[in-house]
């Protein structure tokens, strides 16, 4: 989720057939339309990529593509489940308290971190699966640091 500001359910979805370790991409399903069958690439860098196949024995299981492990998710646990351990690892972390402190406040940083370095709206819109550009427009309404940070990129 850090990677690729992923809604929780997305990243509970992901099979292999889904890691495409040539690409340096992972391809979502977009759940969040209300249709199925939309997909989307998400670039991650490849030593995330690395580690998943190592985790998850991705080049293997899809070096058998009839096998039913290539469509099987990658992680077996519930939505509630996944939840209470990602915020248990940022807790742990040392993340400071806040609403940020949620696998919803990694989608929010995923987000404001892309525009604080430069990455074009329609490129953030594509990789978070937004339907409307007012919807990315929300990470770019920075405050605080955040927007002090953007703005310095005008100084230097």
């Amino acid at each position: 989720m850090f990677y690729t500001g992923c809604r929780i359910s997305e990243a509970l979805r992901l099979t292999p057939r889904r890691v495409d370790l040539s690409g340096n991409v992972l391809i979502f399903e977009t759940l969040k339309k209300r249709k199925d069958g939309i997909f989307r690439a998400v670039p991650v860098p490849p030593d995330f990529l690395d580690t998943l196949n190592m985790e998850h024995d991705i080049k293997i299981i899809q070096s058998r593509p009839k096998s039913p492990r290539v469509d099987k998710p990658l992680w077996e646990l519930s939505r509630t489940t996944a939840w209470r351990r990602i915020k248990e690892l940022m807790v742990n972390s040392g993340i400071n308290e806040g609403p940020h402190l949620c696998p919803k406040g990694l989608r929010h940083g995923y987000g404001v971190e892309a525009i604080s370095k430069g990455i074009p709206l329609n490129m953030l819109q594509k990789w978070m699966g937004h339907v409307k550009m007012e919807t990315t427009a929300i990470y770019a309404n920075a405050v605080g640091d955040e927007q002090h940070d953007i703005a310095s990129r005008m100084w230097t």
